[in-house]
């Protein structure tokens, strides 16, 4: 997908960028960054083959198409970032057990710096695309750059701090803080995979705006109920009985709710919609 393709240059030139700062400051909370960025960009590779087969069409096998390719991918994203923030908590630990100085603390400042202001605007132009896409995997990358926002600017205050008092341990602290950042990160994306994976019903406010179309379209119908939504990679599937006059056409009654149809497909463009017709008895 080309919405990708940005962060994949961005992540592989900042994770380059700052392993060489590590190499020459020492910090652990430089690589940390280093770390987090890695991921990402081996995260974002693995994206580029989820959403390729998402958007494959339904096939005999696959009935209701591929969506969930995309929602395994964000779960094995987020096994990734937890997995990076173990080892971010080793190095802490370890680097907390020595005395030695960091240096080259103006060059450590202004990777971080660059790498903070760069991700504002690949993480803001994704998360537009994510939301005209309604793709998990999109929302989940951008919610990754956001973090790393965070982050990096976070490292290089803490470099400017060491500057100033000769603190090391400053260092470790700031990583092990960025830790948790990146393990919240991780249970985020996770939450939404798993929900969309075990086939959770949409959001609230999603609900209540479905209902709010089909009530719209109260003078076609004589009621309806049973209203089930669910998202498979970034389409969603909604289904609900209708009622109609017990005396009413099929054809009229299809054509009728071909117009409820139409009006959710308006909100939600990639929305599977089956209503289930019934006489009014």
């Amino acid at each position: 997908m080309q919405a990708l393709r940005v962060p994949l240059a961005s992540n592989a030139l900042l994770v380059v960028l700052k392993l060489v700062v590590w190499l020459f400051t020492g910090s652990v909370s430089v690589l940390s960054e280093a770390l987090h960025s890695g991921v990402d960009l081996v995260v974002t590779s693995l994206q580029l083959v989820s959403v390729r087969l998402a958007a494959r069409p339904a096939d005999a096998d696959h009935a209701y198409g591929h969506g969930k390719f995309e929602n395994i991918g964000a779960a094995f994203e987020a096994l990734l970032i937890l997995g990076t923030a173990g080892v971010v908590v080793a190095e802490a630990i370890q680097r907390i057990r020595s005395t030695m100085p960091i240096a080259h603390l103006d060059l450590g400042v202004g990777v971080m710096m660059l790498s903070a202001v760069v991700n504002i605007f690949v993480s803001r132009r994704l998360a537009q695309t994510a939301t005209i896409e309604q793709s998990p995997s999109l929302h989940a990358e951008a919610a990754q750059l956001r973090a790393d926002v965070w982050t990096a600017a976070g490292v290089a205050l803490a470099l400017i701090a060491i500057r100033f008092t000769h603190v090391w341990l400053i260092d470790p602290i700031i990583s092990l803080m960025i830790a948790g950042l990146i393990v919240k990160s991780a249970y985020d994306v996770s939450v939404r995979a798993l929900i969309d994976l075990t086939d959770g019903r949409l959001p609230p406010k999603d609900e209540v705006q479905i209902r709010a179309i089909i009530d719209r379209h109260r003078d076609l119908y004589a009621g309806y109920h049973k209203l089930r939504t669910r998202r498979s990679g970034g389409g969603e599937f909604i289904d609900f009985h209708l009622q109609m006059k017990g005396e009413m056409p099929l054809q009229q009654a299809h054509d009728l709710s071909d117009l409820i149809v139409v009006a959710i497909k308006d909100a939600f463009p990639r929305a599977h919609v089956l209503i289930h017709l019934e006489p009014d008895t």
